[in-house]
């Protein structure tokens, strides 16, 4: 179990931790859309899709890099008792509070897969049925038979009317991410309180 929870951790530490550092470049995405919209309403005809292309990419910027946050601890904590804990004393507050950040994080990748299903065109209440069923049109018919499975593809009701489901598959793989990201902060808890470091 120790070994498979080194691994857990290593992989799930470096693969957050790459994406994190990558979407810490986000910002700048952000700013030069916005710059382009100032620019574009000033001089130009005003750009229909930049207020919700940089919504779109502060989705992304906050919800890909939520999980590096997790694993660096950057999250905002009331320090007024725990800065003075000992470490063993920290590590079982923290392996308390993983649990219920996990729970968290389970209600909203369960929130996020019904909206995606939605997105796509499914009004039922089994989104995983809806998934699957996708997956094998998909696997078998290719993407003609996938598109049978869905319905009314949702869009936004803006002037511009992007599709939303792109950006709501961005907030459930985030949602996952930051769950694996919390169960790799568990582990660790638990060997901080053993005594011994991942």
């Amino acid at each position: 179990m120790r070994k498979a929870a080194c691994l857990y951790v290593k992989y799930v530490d470096a693969f957050n931790g790459g994406l994190g550092r990558i979407m810490m470049w986000g910002i700048f995405v952000m700013t030069g859309i916005l710059l382009w919209s100032s620019i574009s309403k000033t001089f130009f005809n005003p750009s229909l899709w930049t207020l919700e292309i940089a919504q779109f990419a502060m989705v992304a910027y906050y919800v890909l890099g939520g999980p590096y946050s997790i694993q660096m601890g950057a999250n905002v904590r009331m320090d007024l008792f725990y800065a003075d804990w000992p470490p063993k004393k920290k590590a079982w507050f923290d392996a308390f509070t993983v649990l219920l950040l996990m729970f968290y994080i389970g209600v909203l990748l369960h929130g996020a897969l019904n909206s995606t299903a939605y997105s796509l065109g499914y009004f039922g209440k089994e989104p995983l049925v809806f998934y699957w069923d996708l997956i094998v049109a998909f696997v078998t018919g290719g993407p003609s038979a996938a598109t049978e499975v869905m319905g009314y593809i949702e869009r936004s009701p803006t002037a511009w009317r992007p599709y939303l489901w792109p950006v709501k598959v961005v907030m459930l793989f985030g949602f996952f991410l930051m769950l694996l990201q919390a169960v790799s902060e568990l582990f660790k808890d638990i060997a901080r309180i053993q005594g011994e470091t991942i």
